[in-house]
């Protein structure tokens, strides 16, 4: 007797499912996706305890016909493809004709559809077609899926808590919105209203509405072109950054999509301008020709591969680093204006759970008020964006600020005034960008000299770590250190650039020697740009060094001189300005 035999189709689909289907988002992201598809401009996600009960989807699509209708339950059934090659060309976002089936397949699904006349009324439990019947004529589809994996309860049981599951879907929501600012996106739980946008067509304005007021006046559009990409979206100030890279949003030909390739060029266009443990809020669409994309990397379509990253990367990198320069970055503390700041979820990934972070997030998110949350106007938001086209004035007007110190607070912080207000300036932060600006300088133009150390000195590594230096001593001779093989993994320094601090000399090479092992996928720049931010770190006045008024007169009129005087070499603010009128706010001297 033969031992192999073909599957059932119901069975099949239930394996399929364990791949299309892994958990509510799933199911909630493969039925928005087909509603975009089906040319929707109004989609609501209703829920019942977090979808783990019931999920009905309803939009305004182009719906279906009856023989579609039960057609499209049946694996490898797709509207959006027909021939191989139309996998190359690939503009939706469903194609796979596996979802619906496998759906079907662990579920209850209740579909009502039509395309404007006669209406289809479709009920299938578990597989099985229980009812086809006529039903009204409104023009769309209206899908309920009710208990998800009722028949297979191995996978039930994996199934995340309510809450982590809610914040998963509200994930999806979130950046599905994101990526179609022409659509309004409802999404309820229990009847309670989470996420709203309402379809204008204003990407700015999906922004404010996902994010709310204290990130989207904090925008700065960014629109860019080359031979293979468009690239059109809004990138963050380094005033408003996250804990991690959820927030970095970046659409593909209208498909949302996470590649680190992607995000490594984000995070390197904001390198020097933020700390390396904090990521931006950033929302980009990228279009391309299909066939330089391929969209087939996983089943949830969550990644994608690109043909031609370098010249992706470059663009991306190059035209945020470009803005950010652009824009004046100091600071302004709005004190006492009551802007609550919008609940966002923070998971790692739309669809990777982190169960802790998320359930603690969606607890945060039930305690805020949301309708608060949405009186902000976005005429405001619109203002201020309007308003950055000022920015660029006022960018070349900050090198020319006359800041007068007036005190130093702390030990820390230069107290400076002038006619605009209050400035309070971090010392070590505002010395590290003057000198990293002119070590940057002397090291292009090639001005490096080496002082010998009166008794060189030894460092042991561990075999490793001695390989790498070891590859590396061109690389180091470059900023002026002479450094020789002295024994077995053993390395000593006879003589170091001249920009070492006096008596922080060995920190800041053992600090140096660490950067250099600890490099991966090895950037001459940034490595260039990381040793001689460490080195300018080493030779600037530390926090709590008492410094002279003579020596922070120095450090602001040199500050101000600087071609980026608004952070430090590792991302961290320089100066902070208080205005008068907001001072005046606080002292009660003006009560509007």
């Amino acid at each position: 007797m033969s031992k192999i035999h073909v599957m059932s189709e119901l069975l099949a689909n239930k394996i399929a499912a364990g791949e299309v289907v892994e958990r509510i988002s799933s199911v909630v992201k493969e039925l928005v996706e087909n509603s975009i598809d089906a040319s929707s401009k109004v989609i609501i996600v209703d829920l019942v305890e977090s979808g783990t009960r019931e999920i009905k989807v309803t939009d305004d699509g182009c719906g279906m016909n009856h023989d579609d209708a039960l057609l499209a339950f049946q694996r490898h059934a797709t509207s959006k493809i027909s021939k191989e090659e139309d996998l190359f060309f690939i503009n939706t976002l469903g194609f796979r004709g596996e979802a619906l089936a496998s759906i079907a397949s662990v579920s209850k699904v209740d579909l009502r559809t039509s395309e404007g006349d006669a209406g289809t009324h479709v009920y299938i439990e578990g597989g099985n077609l229980v009812t086809d019947e006529t039903s009204d004529a409104r023009r769309g589809s209206t899908i309920l899926i009710k208990d998800l994996f009722f028949n297979t309860p191995a996978r039930l049981k994996y199934l995340k808590s309510d809450q982590t599951e809610l914040a998963s879907v509200t994930s999806f929501i979130e950046k599905l919105a994101l990526s179609r600012p022409d659509i309004s996106f409802t999404l309820t739980n229990n009847d309670k209203q989470i996420v709203y946008t309402s379809g204008s067509n204003i990407l700015l304005k999906a922004i404010h509405e996902i994010y709310g007021y204290t990130v989207s006046s904090n925008m700065i559009e960014v629109r860019v072109s080359n031979d293979d990409y468009d690239v059109y979206g809004y990138i963050c100030k380094p005033v408003v950054l996250k804990s991690n890279k959820y927030h970095m949003t970046t659409i593909v030909n209208g498909r949302v999509v996470t590649n680190n390739d992607v995000n490594r060029a984000i995070n390197d266009g904001y390198f020097t301008f933020k700390p390396d443990i904090k990521y931006p809020v950033v929302v980009l669409t990228i279009e391309t020709d299909p066939t330089l994309i391929d969209v087939n990397v996983h089943p949830s379509k969550r990644d994608i591969k690109f043909s031609k990253m370098d010249s992706l990367y470059s663009l991306l990198r190059d035209s945020i680093n470009d803005s950010l320069k652009k824009t004046l970055l100091i600071q302004n503390m709005e004190v006492g204006v009551n802007v609550p700041t919008p609940h966002t979820f923070e998971p790692t990934n739309n669809l990777v759970d982190d169960k802790n972070n998320e359930e603690q997030l969606v607890m945060n998110y039930a305690s805020s008020d949301l309708e608060t949350e949405k009186t902000h106007k976005f005429d405001e938001v619109q203002e201020e964006v309007n308003e950055s086209s000022l920015d660029k004035q006022k960018n070349e007007d900050i090198k020319r600020l006359e800041l007068y110190p007036i005190g130093i607070a702390l030990t820390t912080f230069i107290v400076a005034e002038n006619q605009d207000g209050i400035y309070l300036i971090d010392q070590h932060a505002a010395h590290e960008r003057v000198n990293y600006e002119k070590v940057v300088r002397e090291f292009k133009e090639h001005k490096i000299y080496s002082t010998s150390m009166l008794i060189p000195m030894t460092i042991e590594l561990s075999p490793s770590d001695f390989i790498k230096i070891k590859e590396n001593l061109d690389k180091l001779a470059q900023f002026g250190f002479v450094i020789e093989e002295f024994g077995i993994n053993t390395f000593v320094v006879k003589e170091h650039p001249t920009w070492l601090r006096e008596g922080y000399e060995e920190e800041t090479i053992r600090k140096i020697f660490d950067l250099v092992i600890n490099e991966t996928n090895f950037d001459p720049v940034k490595f260039n740009n990381r040793v001689l931010a460490t080195i300018a770190c080493k030779m600037s006045v530390r926090a709590n060094e008492h410094i002279t008024m003579e020596e922070a007169k120095s450090i602001l009129d040199q500050l101000v001189l600087c071609e980026q005087p608004y952070n430090c070499p590792h991302g961290r603010p320089t100066i902070i300005h208080y205005t008068t009128y907001e001072l005046e706010r606080m002292f009660k001297r003006v009560m509007n």
